[in-house]
């Protein structure tokens, strides 16, 4: 790593498979007529992106497949900017994949096969070569993994971010380990029990001890720290498509605190660069 503020990213690294239809359908319906496309994805990946895309340079901590689809995620990654020397490729091991579809209006549906995520051991989290000045991890991955890399942020004495999504039950080991919780709006309501992002916000750093950003979408995020509650409002844009704003979020936040912001202003470029991903199609989004 050069002397950009480093992130380690742990996470996954998926293949989407998007099909941009006029709606999303429901239960055992067909929509026909849609527009298929296919491309980089994986919340540790598209995270990793956004990060290096914010000026960080970026390690990424993950596992694909001996697969083509492992081999094409890979350069992606690296013509990306991020460095990608800790992702293990395992053999006889699909490469993770993602089934989206993204209606007219920007809302998206998404299925995911885990694939190789799931074989990422807590033994394959490791520092990179420079210390790193935040770490980001995600629940794609099973949790050992992820409490790995919290421990590797409590001794590198850095912000530790935690995405938990796909939502699932917080681990009393990770809380201790006070992680900013970045989570959406329905996550923070399945986490917390609460659906006020407000009153959600405040029963999670009740169990971490650490501010809480929560993303709303065309609003904006809400920040919760010792301060208090914060509305960082986001831009009116034109959505295209809503698929990796979170992770474009997610990456953003974890590049400013790397560089030193504090968490208020560090929200605010991340708002930004949610806002911007949503203008185009794609996980990755705008720059």
């Amino acid at each position: 790593m050069t002397g950009q503020p480093a992130v380690l990213v742990v996470g996954s690294i998926n293949v989407d498979l998007v099909v941009h239809a006029e709606r999303l359908p429901g239960p055992g319906e067909t929509v026909a007529g849609g527009r298929f496309e296919r491309g980089g994805g994986g919340k540790g990946a598209n995270q990793a992106v956004a990060a290096a895309r914010a000026g960080a340079a970026v390690a990424l901590v993950g596992a694909v497949g001996d697969d083509d689809l492992g081999a094409e995620a890979l350069a992606e990654l690296r013509t990306a900017g991020v460095d990608v020397a800790a992702v293990r490729r395992l053999a006889g091991v699909a490469t993770g994949v993602a089934l989206i579809v993204v209606a007219g209006d920007g809302d998206n549906q998404i299925a995911v096969a885990s694939g190789a995520n799931h074989e990422l051991a807590a033994a394959d989290v490791r520092a990179p070569a420079a210390a790193p000045g935040c770490v980001l991890a995600s629940f794609e991955l099973r949790d050992e993994p992820v409490l790995a890399a919290g421990r590797l942020a409590r001794d590198a004495g850095c912000p530790l971010i935690v995405n938990p999504a796909p939502a699932r039950p917080l681990p009393e080991e990770l809380c201790a380990l006070r992680p900013i919780v970045v989570p959406n709006r329905t996550e923070a309501a399945q986490l917390s029990g609460a659906e006020d992002p407000e009153e959600a916000a405040g029963r999670l750093r009740a169990r971490t001890g650490a501010p809480v950003a929560i993303t709303l979408g065309e609003r904006g995020a809400l920040v919760a720290d010792d301060d208090g509650t914060l509305l960082v409002p986001a831009p009116p844009v034109a959505v295209v498509d809503t698929t990796g704003a979170g992770d474009a979020f997610c990456g953003a936040l974890a590049a400013a605190l790397a560089g030193g912001a504090e968490l208020r202003g560090a929200a605010a470029d991340a708002v930004a660069a949610a806002s911007r991903a949503v203008t185009v199609a794609g996980a990755r989004g705008a720059g």
